[in-house]
């Protein structure tokens, strides 16, 4: 049996009448562990933080742009310091930057939540925690994925298809915008969604966004991108991060997902693009190609097909290794190696945005794992209506895996109630940056494309049409 010097405490160890209210057993949960609810406000806060980053960014920019002003009114603008080094940075901006970057928040607050967690318990529960209980799994196998996934061959190969398809159209921009939101997320049941999220966006961004679309479209192409990757993943059972937590206990295999999920899922793809192609038709037809294609030009050799077959078979290596990170790691240190024996078919493998990413979910995932004891009543209290309403709106503010395996730990879900829970958390995965684990790889690539970065209000209003037509096909279909 578990006793209360356990942290933290598994959800079966709390007591609480049978026929107690929602309210009373959230009290009673923190009256037996009170830092349940110093856990749950500073995630709060982060959440909170993260709606702010666009305004911190903008601050971000000021105090860059006043100390610039500052520098030059002094002359100073090329002095050095004691190091040699140019003394231009300004350190107010620098430091807002960070509090800006959306990746960086949960890891910020993580430090924070380390913090009281050693004041209120001391250091050996929060290293216990912060060392043991929490899964970084998914953190790193993102990064890896989607370092793979943003090399020249994988992606260059991801183009080539596209560009077939956009052909069709006679490769206008309008072309490639539907042929990238509609065939990239159902690649990604195949070649899991950070995969399909990182090819989309790049491509996204060469085809689409380079090209000076309005703010309005941006935002409502960026929700539709990650409403569809959330539901895209469903055709099989492996490649969405919210299916495969609920895949194994559940017994859900591939005929199962492509027979409930998969079917509505491209359905509703379809149909939710095909109502922003409705809705911003004229600007749409209105974009016109800058000239040659950029990424032609920029290409100045054919790929060998045995070089691109080498990144596929790395790329497969690792999404077959997911629950091993000793061997997925071990595998990309072997990809490293076979870029550098071929760096002449190579862009530079640029780390930074997939270490962000994953430094994001890591954050995500130590809030997230004190936060099961309010969500596992929520949802225990709940229909299987309610239930799917519930995920979708849980899913906004917390990471829709950890929703789904929440719900495998409810005793008394009926298989109504597993549809409508994965249901949800795949429909509402697309409303925030932190709803679905992929999300902030497309946040990463595309938010240069956003004066001042991308916000979260311009985000949620860009998905909500793409979540209604998803949630209607997966609750009427």
């Amino acid at each position: 049996m578990a006793t209360l010097a356990q942290f933290p405490l598994p959800l079966e160890a709390y007591r609480a009448a049978p026929l107690a209210g929602l309210g009373e057993v959230l009290l009673v949960r923190i009256q037996a562990e009170p830092f349940n609810l110093v856990a749950t406000v500073i995630f709060l806060l982060a959440i909170t933080h993260t709606f702010l980053a666009g305004k911190i960014q903008h601050l971000a920019h000021v105090a860059e742009e006043r100390h610039a002003r500052r520098l030059k009114a002094a002359g100073r603008g090329s002095d050095t310091n004691e190091d040699g080094r140019p003394d231009e940075v300004s350190f107010a901006g620098q430091a807002l930057h960070f509090l800006g970057e959306i990746e960086a928040i949960f890891g910020i607050w993580s430090v924070v939540l380390g913090v009281a967690l050693v004041w209120a318990r001391g250091a050996d529960s929060a290293i216990n925690y912060f060392a043991h209980t929490v899964n970084y799994t998914e953190a790193m196998f993102v990064v890896v994925v989607m370092s793979i996934a943003a090399t020249r061959p994988v992606l260059t190969l991801a183009e080539q298809a596209l560009r077939g398809v956009a052909a069709l159209g006679s490769g206008r921009p309008v072309a490639w915008w539907l042929a990238i939101l509609i065939l990239a997320p159902l690649l990604g049941s195949f070649i899991t969604e950070p995969a399909a999220m990182t090819i989309a966006a790049l491509l996204l961004g060469r085809q689409f966004y380079e090209l000076g679309p309005s703010l309005r479209l941006k935002y409502a192409t960026l929700g539709l991108l990650f409403v569809n990757i959330s539901v895209g993943g469903t055709l099989t059972h492996f490649a969405a991060p919210p299916v495969l937590m609920v895949a194994g206990p559940w017994k859900w295999g591939f005929a199962f997902m492509l027979e409930h999920f998969g079917w509505k899922a491209a359905v509703g793809i379809v149909v939710a693009t095909g109502f922003y192609f409705a809705v911003f038709r004229g600007e749409l037809l209105a974009l016109k190609t800058a000239g040659p294609d950029k990424s032609k030009r920029a290409e100045p050799a054919t790929i060998p097909a045995w070089v691109t077959l080498g990144h596929l078979g790395f790329l497969g290596f690792a999404v077959w290794m997911a629950h091993y990170p000793v061997l997925f790691i071990g595998g990309f240190l072997f990809f490293v190696a076979f870029m550098q024996a071929t760096a002449h078919h190579q862009s530079k493998l640029d780390l930074r945005g997939p270490m962000l990413v994953g430094f994001f979910l890591a954050g995500l995932v130590v809030h997230g794992g004190l936060q099961g004891w309010w969500i596992e009543p929520v949802l225990k209290s709940l229909g299987e209506t309610p239930v799917f309403f519930g995920a979708t709106v849980l899913t906004a503010f917390n990471d829709n895996a950890a929703i789904t395996y929440l719900a495998t730990l409810v005793p008394g879900f009926t298989d109504g109630m597993k549809y409508a829970v994965v249901a949800g958390a795949v429909t509402g995965g697309g409303l925030t940056v932190i709803a679905n684990a992929p999300n902030p790889a497309g946040q990463t690539i595309l938010k240069r494309y956003f004066p001042d970065g991308i916000s979260p209000g311009g985000l949620l209003l860009g998905a909500l049409l793409p979540t209604v037509v998803m949630g209607l096909c997966f609750m009427l279909l």
